[in-house]
């Protein structure tokens, strides 16, 4: 099997776990990962954190937004804009969503475009070691690498449940790893020493 053939194979099946998971069940799954990460996820009052708004079985981080927020964190959440380029507008509280393709909404046109220093990614799988596999068009991987073209280095925190946790995550050259991972068991730094 080759490695793509192993994302696949491990996208499938843990997506598959994600959506067996009851709809009660998942919020009591996203509240203890905002009390893990609320107040244990390191930032400094102004930090850009990009969030992401749920769709489908995705963990709803709303709950740990809103305390990043109270903590100084200034939010975004990224906008496809084509088939290949998402952005990063700033979330407001009372700002209107509007649809933005692909069964997601955000912030509309108006809003500000920021540059992450932190980014909390969904993903379909993970393994301990901080490799990470998306949805398969490599967004995030595409925006990781435009910041890192502007000098930044933004933090990376995985979200997922539990169960989306694999063995071993077949890594490609521009696969980037993840510097913690949050699930509803806690927040685990990766050591970029391990894989």
């Amino acid at each position: 099997m080759t490695p793509k053939e192993l994302k696949t194979q491990y996208r499938n099946e843990r997506l598959a776990a994600r959506d067996a998971i009851p709809a009660d069940e998942r919020i009591e799954k996203a509240l203890a990962m905002a009390m893990h990460g609320g107040d244990e996820i390191d930032i400094e009052p102004g930090t850009v954190v990009s969030g992401f708004l749920p769709i489908r079985s995705e963990v709803d981080i709303r709950p740990l937004m809103a305390r990043l927020r109270e903590r100084g964190a200034r939010l975004c959440v990224p906008i496809i804009l084509d088939r290949s380029t998402i952005v990063f507008r700033e979330l407001v509280p009372g700002a209107p969503l509007v649809p933005c393709g692909f069964g997601t909404s955000g912030p509309g046109p108006d809003a500000a475009v920021l540059d992450p220093g932190m980014m909390l990614v969904p993903l379909s799988a993970f393994d301990r070691t901080g490799h990470r596999i998306g949805y398969g068009a490599g967004y995030y991987d595409r925006a990781i690498t435009r910041l890192h073209e502007k000098g930044l280095n933004p933090s990376l925190i995985g979200i997922a449940f539990d169960c989306q946790e694999v063995p071993s995550v077949p890594a490609e050259p521009h696969d980037v790893r993840l510097d913690a991972i949050l699930t509803e068991s806690g927040l685990n730094f990766v050591s970029k020493a391990i894989g």
